[in-house]
């Protein structure tokens, strides 16, 4: 089942166009690896789809619903969750303080957040953390987490939203090699899992070719490619680009 159709997405800045009539549909159970050489429009395409910034031309849709022109926070209740290259969890709050907040919006009961969030979804907000491996930092405060925790709470916390689409930003960014594999490979079973369809940006290589279904690469906010990993790894323009051999090609 397809659940995000991206159609002729462009957005500029002044004379420079980061996204150049961008299109692809993802479907349920998918995940799609969006890479590219650094300026290549990855973080502002993912910004075109949850609303941070406005396209200036292009349609984007999910499950049928047009999201173009809509706030975050609305995106985000219509089911598209994100994470960020640098963790947003509050730090001063613990892992389980910090789901219960998202649990109580998603459930709409932010205007209780000033009242103590001891007894509200700490059950949801445990079984969160449990999920995606970390329930015994569930009363430790966000700042003082070992940092591959501190990144599956975050997933737990796009996921407190109950999205149907995640987009992750680098998701294994400042992670140890072994700790990138196992986020990635926790993802990929919780998209499959709960039938969700998953875009993210990394520039690991491993795990890109190792966890993706699909991939597709930008470059200079045009898509250069996009297909499995094994006929985007025997694309000649994609290996040029990403060796700097291709005329204006740049290297990682």
């Amino acid at each position: 089942m397809t659940l995000l159709v991206v159609e002729g997405l462009s957005k500029r800045f002044g004379a420079m166009v980061a996204v150049d009539r961008v299109g692809f549909t993802l479907a349920a159970g998918e995940m799609l690896a969006l890479i590219g050489p650094n300026g290549a429009g990855k973080t502002t395409c993912f910004n075109l789809l949850n609303g941070q910034l406005r396209p200036d031309a292009g349609r984007v849709t999910l499950e049928g619903v047009s999201l173009v022109g809509l706030t975050p926070r609305r995106i985000w209740r219509l089911g598209v969750g994100r994470t960020f290259q640098v963790p947003a969890a509050f730090a001063s709050m613990t892992a389980c303080e910090n789901l219960q907040v998202v649990l109580l919006s998603h459930h709409r009961r932010a205007f209780r957040v000033w009242r103590s969030t001891r007894s509200w979804y700490a059950a949801d907000a445990l079984a969160l953390l449990e999920r995606v491996g970390v329930a015994h930092v569930a009363d430790q405060r966000c700042g003082t987490l070992a940092y591959g925790d501190l990144k599956r709470v975050e997933l737990a916390l796009a996921l407190a939203g109950r999205p149907r689409l995640l987009l992750m930003d680098e998701p294994t960014a400042g992670m140890a090699p072994a700790d990138r594999q196992a986020l990635i490979a926790l993802t990929r079973a919780l998209v499959r899992e709960r039938g969700l369809a998953a875009v993210f940006i990394e520039h690991d290589m491993d795990v890109v070719f190792g966890h993706a279904d699909r991939i597709i690469v930008l470059d200079h906010g045009r898509i250069l490619a996009d297909g499995s990993p094994a006929a985007v790894r025997d694309d000649a323009q994609v290996r040029a680009v990403y060796l700097g051999t291709s005329p204006g090609g740049r290297g990682q």
